[in-house]
Parts: structure tokens; sequence; C-alpha cells
């Protein structure tokens, strides 16, 4: 028999725990009369300082004693000046910290709430509250007020969620109207705010299961799961089963709402040559897309033929018929060229002079970039413009080093502004030939966007390694281009001498290859420690990287040394090794600042962050690599210094970061760095693959360490399956 419900009432004293998933918390109350007691239960974010009122019943817990179980809560403005400070205090209001909240009370008392309320330029009388202070802190109140009615109404159809902020954000306050309307809408336009979420929503508001609204968002959220898998469609067939099964309904209702929806145009439906099996003749089937994969498909493939159906060339009048070998004995002698090029790399150059679009790939120490060098010591001597670019901030940062000449992301280059690229097909780039580096980085919708803006007379070089892993993003751009068999490619596979005697390079390519590691006892820059449990693996993983690393070979721990994992949980996953990681090598004190987020993450003065969406009004993008350098609790703001550059995140937009003590290996494309420590244990055999340990061991330039099981390796090294991405670019190039 259940106990029986009391009601309580109290004022909270401090948050011991809070989870931003479902909103199950720890809290410590102070009731009206009696010693201060633990709350436990699923409750709104609250604060210090706020007055609860509460039923439920009270339970002993065998380790924390006497607690009491929340069932409902509702939030009551606090009616005593300490709790008016401390709520005031707690970080509710932007602008408002402890020390100005002891002022406000201190000056009103008790009418404080009705002075915000009604009349609050009386905070004028304050000392150190100006006009400016005034305006901002009126905003914050109403702002909050607004928040707390979404809350509630979130609440009452049992839906706990820090994303309240984030709702209000973007619909002000027709917010509750536009959920009540079509909570659906929720996850189509709020970041952070997926289907699971607004479903629940809708379905506490009574919503039938069959309802076409949402029969209709479920396609569109398998469409979405599919795009992050990096899909561009899904056949039909596939997608009707996979969003019947999500949704528990019949998939015949599936069908229905991709009719409509088809007729609407709200979703493109192409009947397209699907892959098949090797051997097999490939078979028709409708293909079913989100409308910006489509049209960046489609695009990407018409600006790629236009320019290799146009006939004019912007170099052809100085390389065609050239005299090859007096260029390259040119080159060879001109400042900082001192190498002779190879014929694969004389290949290369030639090629990419003498075509309007080229593919140059291959392994680490073959020789790309000084095939990249003399190319554009070719362009230079002959007064020829060109363009350096990549996908990412760290991947042009490199190819500005390894060339010598300026280079940047494909964003910058296309100028990027908050309303859309200023390149285009009618503001084409202003040069004669345009490179891009790391192109298996390059998804699709970027991809579109770059091809226009290349003009139809000029050359395009892609660069890139084939053998790592594809974008994260939807696409598997250069493979597909590769395929498509309608551009020239140049695969420089010869490692030279120098390159050679590096275990990391030998080691990377012995992957490539399915071969067995190298290991030996002289080595000195790869090294594999066997450790088969996760949990040694971690410790083992800590201290190498906060102790034994940075004395044996001099690397700063938190600037030099990436840790790469295949996957996110577990004892040897991202999560928890960035939780150790941080502990030990940024641990908490006086002089740092700190905030919670969430269950368990709190962001730290001095921690290494990843930013993990495109955020185009910051110019910071996804896998941009930062130091936090100041949290400020009143203004509820975080400083991430990112590219050298203060970016400054609303509290509200700081679920964009991650701990990038530990990342993936997806994440660390593009980048490079002095020492990468790599986990790779059996409980990963989901992501145990050939192309995932060849990307993880070449983002390391002067030392690889592997930790983890023989086994582990030796799985990745037999599974050379790649998975397939469902893509039309190469079908589209060749039609």
């Amino acid at each position: 028999m259940a106990p029986p419900l009391e009601t309580l009432e109290g004022a909270v004293e401090r948050v011991t725990y809070h989870n931003a998933e479902n909103g199950y918390s720890v809290v410590r109350l102070r009731p009206r009369r009696g010693d201060i007691i633990t709350v436990v239960g699923n409750l709104p974010e609250i604060q210090p300082g706020e007055s609860l009122r509460l039923t439920g019943s009270w339970a002993r817990h065998p380790e924390w004693g006497v607690q009491f179980k929340a069932v409902t809560c509702q939030q009551v403005l606090p009616a005593t000046i300490e709790g008016l400070r401390r709520y005031l205090g707690s970080g509710l209001v932007k602008g408002v910290g402890p020390r100005m909240a002891e002022r406000i009370v201190q000056a009103f008392g008790l009418d404080t709430l009705r002075v915000l309320d009604e009349d609050p330029g009386q905070l004028l009388s304050v000392p150190g509250i100006g006009r400016k202070r005034v305006q901002d802190i009126t905003r914050a109140w109403q702002a909050q007020q607004s928040i707390k009615e979404v809350m509630v109404f979130l609440q009452s159809h049992g839906v706990h969620t820090a994303l309240a902020v984030k709702i209000y954000k973007q619909y002000g306050n027709d917010a509750v109207a536009i959920v009540q309307h079509d909570p659906y809408r929720l996850a189509r336009e709020v970041y952070g705010i997926g289907f699971l979420t607004a479903d629940k929503i809708a379905t506490h508001m009574g919503l039938p299961q069959d309802a076409d609204s949402r029969v209709e968002a479920g396609v569109f959220y398998a469409l979405s799961k599919q795009s992050e898998e990096g899909h561009i469609y899904a056949p039909r067939d596939a997608l009707t089963k996979k969003a019947a099964e999500l949704l528990k309904v019949d998939a015949a209702l599936v069908s229905a709402a991709l009719d409509r929806l088809g007729a609407a145009r709200e979703i493109v439906v192409e009947t397209l040559p699907l892959p098949a099996p090797a051997g097999a003749e490939p078979r028709e089937e409708p293909a079913v897309y989100l409308k910006p994969l489509y049209h960046a498909e489609v695009g990407a493939a018409n600006s790629l033929r236009a320019m290799l159906a146009n006939p004019h060339t912007r170099l052809g009048h100085t390389f065609q018929g050239h005299d090859w070998p007096r260029l390259f004995k040119r080159l060879a002698t001109l400042p900082g060229m001192t190498v002779e090029f190879s014929e694969q790399q004389q290949l290369a150059i030639r090629t990419a002079l003498s075509h309007k679009v080229t593919i140059l790939t291959g392994g680490p120490g073959t020789g790309k970039t000084t095939a990249m060098r003399g190319l554009i010591a070719a362009l230079e001597a002959h007064h020829h413009t060109y363009a350096l670019a990549a996908p990412t901030g760290r991947a042009a940062k490199r190819l500005s080093e390894a060339t010598g000449r300026n280079a940047m992301t494909i964003h910058r280059l296309l100028g990027f502004t908050l309303d859309g690229f200023q390149h285009d097909a009618d503001n084409p780039l202003a040069a004669d030939m345009v490179i891009i580096d790391e192109t298996s980085m390059l998804d699709l919708l970027l991809a579109n966007h770059l091809f226009k803006a290349v003009p139809r007379d000029a050359h395009l070089l892609l660069v890139g390694d084939i053998d790592q892993l594809p974008s994260v993003g939807p696409g598997n751009v250069l493979r597909d281009l590769i395929a498509s068999e309608r551009m020239p490619v140049v695969r420089l596979e010869t490692i030279f001498r120098q390159a050679a005697q590096s275990l990391i390079i030998v080691n990377s390519h012995r992957v490539r290859q399915g071969q067995p590691l190298q290991t030996p006892r002289d080595a000195r820059d790869f090294f594999f420690f066997v450790k088969d449990d996760p949990t040694a693996a971690a410790d083992e993983i800590v201290d190498l990287v906060a102790r034994r690393i940075p004395a044996k070979f001099g690397l700063d721990p938190r600037n030099d040394i990436q840790v790469l994992s295949p996957m996110y949980r577990g004892d040897a996953g991202v999560t928890e090794l960035n939780r150790r990681l941080q502990a030990a090598l940024n641990p908490p004190a006086p002089d740092k600042p700190e905030r919670a987020y969430g269950a368990g993450r709190v962001y730290r003065a001095g921690d290494r962050v990843m930013q993990t969406r495109n955020a185009y009004d910051r110019e910071v993008f996804n896998g941009d690599i930062g130091r936090i350098t100041s949290i400020d609790p009143e203004d509820q703001t975080l400083i991430a210094t990112i590219d050298g550059r203060p970016v400054e995140y609303d509290w509200s937009n700081v679920d964009e970061l991650v701990h990038a003590y530990a990342c993936s290996t997806h994440r660390a494309q593009g980048g490079e760095y002095p020492a990468v420590v790599i986990a790779c244990l059996t409980q990963h055999y989901m992501f145990l693959q050939r192309n995932l340990l060849y990307t993880a061991i070449t983002r390391a330039k002067q030392l690889a360490v592997i930790v983890g099981s023989r086994q582990a390796v030796a799985m990745s090294l037999r599974n050379n399956k790649i998975a397939e991405r469902w893509a039309a670019l190469g079908w589209r190039m060749r039609t």
C-alpha cells in the first residue's frame, strides 16, 4: 500500500543535483518549521532561495536516510528577506549577481518583487545601478516570468526541459500558443529539441497516435535521423518501415503521409537506381529526400558538370602544350622548393593545371603537400591567382602552415554572413584556381555552396585522403566524385624516405592495408599499451596524458595531447574520459569560476571545449576547438577563445560546447596534434573498423599511442567494410 501523500512548504537551500534531461533533482529544503531536509523527485529548474509547495511522501534511503519524495511541485515566490536575496542572486536574472541582489533587497525589502514587476524604475535609487543596467534587469526579469510560464506549461504535460529558455527565445510571448497549436514545430525549429520531446508534449495534450500531423512529423524525424547518419536520401520502402516502427503505427499511414508530403512538395521523391550488392544489377526504387539535401545534390552536380562542359579555361593559354620538364626543373630551383618532384607528383601538378576539375588523393607521407606547394609555385610564377581553403579552422591552419600561404575555411572563403554566402554563381570567387584540402571532410551542403561559387572557366583541385572517414555531415562527396569517373584522379602511393622513418606513417599505411602494427622496443613515436579492461585502460590514458607523456616528451598536456575514442559511452568512452581528464588537468580552484550544466557536466575556466554545430551568428563552426577563458554568473555568459578570438555564449547556448580533452575520431578529422592517445577496446566493437583506426593514427604529428586490447586492434584491421551512404551525386554526375 502506497504511503499517504503530504503537503510540504519550504525554501530551497541548495540544489545538490539536477538532471536537465528528465528533471530528477536532489534538493536541500528548509521547511517552515524544523530542520533542513532532503527532497528528491522530478522537479522544475529551481534556484536557491525559491519557495516550494510540494506534495509527496516520506521514505528511507538505505544510504542517505530519510527523504521526502516529491510527486508534484509548485513554485512559490520567496516571502522572507533572506529568501529574496538568495533567489535574486542565484543567477536567475541576467545582470544580477549575489552582491547586486544584496543591494536591491536591502533597498526594497519584502517589496522587491512588486518593484520589479510594477515599477522597475525605482532600481535607479540603488547604489551602482545606472539606466542601462535597469533596462537590462527589467528585460531579463520580464523574460524570466515568461520562461516560467513555458516551464509550467511543459510540466503540466509531463515534460520537464532546461530548453524552455530556447523556446522563449525562439517564439517570445507566443511560445505557449505555438506549442499548443503545433508541438512538432519545436523539433523543426528549436535546436536541442528533438521529435521525441515534441511527441511527448503532443501525447500529453491528447493528440491521437495516428494523427496526420504526428505521422508527417515522424517522417521528417526519420529522414533527419538518416541524414545524421550521413545519408542524403532514404529508399521509400526502408523509410516507411523505419517510420512505422518508430511511431508504432501501420505502414499504410506512413505511406499515405509520404504521398501527402510529396504532393505538397514538402519532401522530394525521385526514382533512382539504388546501390546493389557486388555482381547484382542496380534496382530502381523511389528515393525520399529532405528538400535542402535534394537541391544540394542536384546543385552540386550541375555546377561541376557546367565547369567540365565549359570550353574556356583561365589557365589554358599558359599551360596548354607547356614544356613540362623545363617547368619542373625551374620549380625545383625556386626558394623553399629544395626537392625533386616524383613522377606521381609531376602528374598531379600537370593534371591540375591542364584539367578543369582534378582530384588528388593519397595517404600521409606520400607528398600531397609537396605537390600542392609545387602547383602554387607554378601558378605564382605565371602570375595566376588562386585560393586555398579547407572545411574547418584546424584544417585551414594546417594548410596555411604547410604551404606558407594564406588559407581559410570554406565559409570564410565564400564570405558567409547571416544573410547567406556572398560568393555564389552570380558573384563567383576571384581566382583562376581554387584548391580545397581535406576534402574527405566536405559534406554535401557545403560542397554545393562551394561549387556554385567557383567560376566556370576556373580550375578546381580537390585534395583529400580517400581512406579516411567520410564527413560528419551528410554525403560522401570525395568518394562519390571519384566513383563518377568524370574527372581525373591522381593517387600518390610512394612513401618518401624521410616519412618512412616515422612509425606513425608506416603504421598508418599498414592499417590501410590491413597489416599488423609494428611496435618495436626501440620505437620513438609509436607505442601500444595493452589494457583489456576498460577501467584499467582509462586509468592508463589519464596517467599518460597528465604525467608520463609530458615528462618524457616535454609536451603540454592541455594543448598538445588529444585523446580519441570511437564511442561516447563506457568507462573508456569520450564522456567518461573527458570527466576524468578535466579532473586531472583542470581541477576546481578558487580562482576558476565554474558552472554546472545538466547532469554531471561542469564548465570551468581553463577547460578545453569544442563547438558541435555551425553557429553562423558567432562565426564558429562544427569542430572548432577553443578554451574557456571566463564565466560571468551575473550576465550568465561564457567566453571561449577559439582560433585566437573571444566568442561569447549566452548560457542558453552553452550546450553547443562539449569538453574536448577527449573527442570521437570523427570529430578529430582535419585536425593534427603533436600527440594522440587512442582508446581501442573490444567494448567499442560496433565502431571497430579499419578507416576509423587509420584516421585516428593519422591525426598524430609527433607521437601516437594506442591503449587497449590486441583483439580490438585485430578486429579493426579485419573490418574493411565501408558503411555505404545513400547518395546519388556520382550517378547525377554521370547522367
